[in-house]
């Protein structure tokens, strides 16, 4: 059975993040040159990674690059920060193509004002505590749980988008679809 967007009805429509429009592909066939971040559905096992900010809500973890950076470097530096892990492996399944109404980049290295958020599954060994760099997102849990908590958390807090996210991840994760 072949992946569809229409199984996912938050990611099938555009998303606004801000000043920035999203619209999420399947297609992550992209020119380097436009990524300007990278996010990862984590997996311990058969179990995912979830991470709460200090704003008390759980969020996609990943970044954006830094000048210069190759996303799978940025993605290794972002998991460490993030959730203190190692990154095993990485398979990437699509990708969100933005474009931004602010009148500048949010950092200066990056594409303006269209650009990729890739986004894929993969597994992670966690070694330490979060980072927290002075510069990012402050991170104030990091829990492994099973498929159905992961999805039940974001949608908990309006955030279909990411619980999507991690319910393609399982599926394509487990040869479900």
């Amino acid at each position: 059975m072949a992946i569809t967007l229409n199984q996912y009805p938050a990611l099938s429509k555009g998303i606004v993040w801000g000043f920035v429009e999203n619209c999420f592909s399947l297609d992550y066939e992209v020119d380097a040159a436009s990524v300007s971040n990278i996010s990862i559905i984590p997996t311990v096992g058969d179990q995912y990674v979830v991470m709460k900010i200090d704003n008390g809500k759980w969020e996609l973890i990943g970044g954006t690059l830094e000048p210069e950076e190759h996303y799978l470097d940025a993605l290794e530096r972002e998991v460490m920060e993030e959730i203190g892990a190692e990154l095993v492996s990485y398979t990437l399944f699509g990708c969100f193509k933005c474009h931004s109404s602010a009148s500048k980049p949010y950092r200066p290295h990056i594409p303006h004002p269209h650009f990729v958020r890739l986004v894929g599954y993969g597994e992670v060994s966690i070694v330490a505590e979060p980072l927290n760099p002075p510069d990012g997102e402050q991170v104030i849990a990091v829990e492994v749980v099973d498929i159905d908590e992961a999805v039940r958390r974001f949608e908990e807090i309006g955030r279909s988008d990411i619980a999507e996210l991690y319910k393609m991840a399982h599926q394509l994760k487990n040869g479900i679809i």
